[in-house]
């Protein structure tokens, strides 16, 4: 999942939340130094991510793009699903999303001091840009798969992927809807258990 579904997957825990953001930008165990409920955060995103990795319709939804872009199908169906979770917001939550990333954007400049440096360099870039909220529009889609084709030096052709995304847009939202319900069910006993 990309960033909308690790944040909404916190269960508006703030230090959690927090965490679960951060967790790309940490590598291995080296996150000790970092408050309790932050590092429980990290550890809620690699089971997310674990669990996602492994379930049958992500896979899915990435084999109708794998013969395009090879390993980056499963990065383009997690941005794929948070357009999803973005549009039907009010499926799954009652503050309006603007709100709700305007929240997360707070935390963020709240917690600067301990974020991990790549996350300080591109948090400016988001905010202003406002990234999560944009998730809800195809336009707002298209820019970060863009901005994802330049990360990779234009080899990933991400960028295109939005034509597939147009293509087979009803079968990758229904994909959507049923696999988050799992999800939702599998974060919420793994954040209890934190």
């Amino acid at each position: 999942m990309n960033f909308l579904a690790h944040i909404y997957l916190s269960f508006n825990d703030k230090e959690v939340t927090l965490g679960n953001f951060i967790a790309d930008s940490i590598r291995g165990n080296k996150f000790e130094h970092l408050p309790e409920r932050v590092q429980k955060g990290i550890v809620l995103h690699r089971e997310i991510d674990t669990f996602t990795d492994a379930h049958a319709i992500p896979k899915k939804s990435s084999k109708k793009l794998h013969h395009n872009y090879g390993h980056y199908s499963r990065v383009i169906v997690d941005i794929y699903y948070d357009h999803f979770l973005a549009k039907n917001w009010n499926q799954y939550s009652e503050v309006p999303l603007a709100d709700f990333v305007d929240q997360f954007y707070d935390l963020l400049e709240e917690s600067y001091p301990i974020l991990p440096d790549g996350i300080k360099r591109m948090m400016p870039y988001m905010i202003s840009d406002n990234w999560i909220y944009n998730y809800s529009k195809l336009d707002g889609i298209a820019n970060v798969l863009s901005g994802m084709n330049r990360r990779t030096a234009n080899k990933s052709k991400m960028n295109f992927a939005i034509l597939d995304l147009q293509e087979h847009y009803d079968a990758f939202e229904e994909e959507f809807f049923h696999f988050f319900e799992e999800l939702m069910v599998f974060s919420k006993q793994k954040y209890l258990s934190l």
